[in-house]
C-alpha cells in the first residue's frame, strides 16, 4: 500500500486538535481542583447505592463541554447545532444539579434538543422512522447518565466510542473530515477528563457532562448515518456495551414494577465492581470489549449489507454471553456473602 501525502495533512490536523482538546480539558479540570472550586460547583455525596466512599466533585462536564463546543464550532462549523445543543443541555443539567428542576423540564430539554437536530438535519426516510430514531436518541441522552457510576467507565466509553466515530469518518470514501474532527475533539476531551477520573477517581462526570455526551453520541451518529458516512447500525455498535447494560437493566426493573429512575446498583458494571473485580479491572474489561466491538464494526463496514447485519447479530450474542457471565459471577458472590 502506497502512502498518500494528501492524506497526511488532515491526519496531522486531527492529531493536533486532539492534543489541544486533551490539554485544554485537563487544564480546566486541574485548575478547578487546585483552586477548590470543583467542590463548590457540584459534589457527589456517597449513599448506600454508591460505589465510592468519599465525597467527590462532579465537574467533568465543566472541562469537556466548553472545549468540545468551542472547538467544534471553530473547526467543524457544519456541526454547530449538535455542539450548541450539547452546551445548552450542560447548562440545563448544571442548573438541575444546583437548584433541582422538575423531571418534565429536564426531559423536555432533552426532547427539544433531539427535535431540533432531526428538524434541521432531516433524513430522507419515512416520518415514522424519524420518530423512532428520535426516541432512540432521547434514550441515549439519558442512558449515558445512568452509566456514570464507576471510576473511569463513562470517560473511557467516550474515549473509545467517539474515537471509533473519528476513525470511521476519516476512513470513509470520501472522508467526512468535519465529523472526524468533531468526534476527535470529543474523544480527546474525554481523555483529558479520564486523567482525573480513572481509579481512584478525583472527579466524576456529573449530569453536566454525561447528558451532553449522551446527546453527542446520538447526534454525531445520526449525522454520520444521514450523510452516508456509515450504516445505521454503526453508532449503536460503537456504544453497544453501554447501550446493552443500561437497556437490559432498565427492562428488568420495569418488568419487576420498580421505579427505574431511582438510583440503584443493579447495572452489570456495578455488579462487576461489587463482586470483587474493583473499579480499575472493571474499566479495563469494558475498554477491551468496547475496542473489540469498534474494530469489528469498522471492519464490517466493507461487507455487503446482509453480512454487516450478521456481524451485528453475532456481536449481540457476544454481549449477551458476557452479561450471562457477569450474572453467574454475581450469584456466586451473593452465595459466598450469605455463608456464615
Amino acid at each position: 500500500m502506497s502512502f498518500d501525502p494528501l492524506f497526511a495533512g488532515p491526519v496531522v490536523s486531527l492529531l493536533i486538535w486532539a492534543l489541544v482538546a486533551l490539554g485544554a480539558c485537563a487544564a480546566i479540570l486541574w485548575a478547578l481542583l487546585r483552586t477548590g472550586l470543583a467542590w463548590r460547583l457540584a459534589t457527589d455525596i456517597p449513599n448506600d447505592r454508591s460505589l465510592h466512599t468519599r465525597p467527590t466533585p462532579r465537574v467533568g462536564g465543566w472541562g469537556i463541554v466548553p472545549v468540545v463546543v468551542v472547538l467544534t464550532v471553530v473547526i467543524a462549523p457544519s456541526l454547530w447545532l449538535p455542539a450548541l445543543a450539547a452546551g445548552l443541555l450542560a447548562l440545563l443539567s448544571q442548573i438541575d444539579d444546583r437548584r433541582g428542576l422538575p423531571a418534565r423540564v429536564r426531559f423536555g430539554g432533552h426532547v427539544a434538543a433531539v427535535a431540533a437536530l432531526v428538524a434541521l438535519y432531516p433524513a430522507d426516510v419515512p416520518w415514522w422512522m424519524l420518530v423512532g430514531l428520535a426516541f432512540l436518541l432521547v434514550w441515549l441522552v439519558n442512558l449515558y447518565n445512568f452509566m456514570d457510576g464507576a471510576d473511569g467507565l463513562a470517560g473511557g466509553m467516550a474515549l473509545f466510542g467517539f474515537g471509533g466515530y473519528a476513525l470511521a469518518a476519516a476512513s470513509a470514501a470520501p472522508p467526512a473530515w468535519p465529523l472526524a474532527l468533531a468526534a476527535t475533539v470529543v474523544a480527546a476531551a474525554a481523555a483529558g477528563f479520564l486523567l482525573f477520573n480513572f481509579h481512584p477517581a478525583r472527579i466524576f462526570l456529573g449530569d453536566a457532562g454525561s447528558i451532553p455526551l449522551g446527546f453527542l453520541a446520538g447526534a454525531l451518529g445520526y449525522w454520520g448515518w444521514r450523510n452516508g458516512v456509515w450504516p445505521l447500525w454503526f453508532p449503536a455498535m460503537c456504544f453497544a456495551p453501554f447501550i446493552g447494560d443500561a437497556s437490559v437493566t432498565l427492562l428488568k426493573r420495569l418488568l419487576r414494577g420498580e421505579k427505574f429512575w431511582q438510583a440503584h446498583r443493579e447495572h452489570y458494571y456495578q455488579r462487576m465492581v461489587q463482586s470483587g473485580l474493583g473499579h480499575a479491572s472493571t474499566a479495563r474489561i469494558w475498554y477491551l470489549l468496547m475496542l473489540a466491538g469498534i474494530m469489528l464494526a469498522i471492519w464490517a463496514m466493507g461487507f455487503a449489507p446482509v453480512y454487516q447485519w450478521l456481524v451485528v447479530v453475532a456481536w449481540a450474542f457476544v454481549l449477551v454471553f458476557a452479561g450471562v457471565c457477569v450474572d453467574v459471577r454475581w450469584r456466586r458472590h451473593l452465595s459466598r456473602s450469605e455463608q456464615p
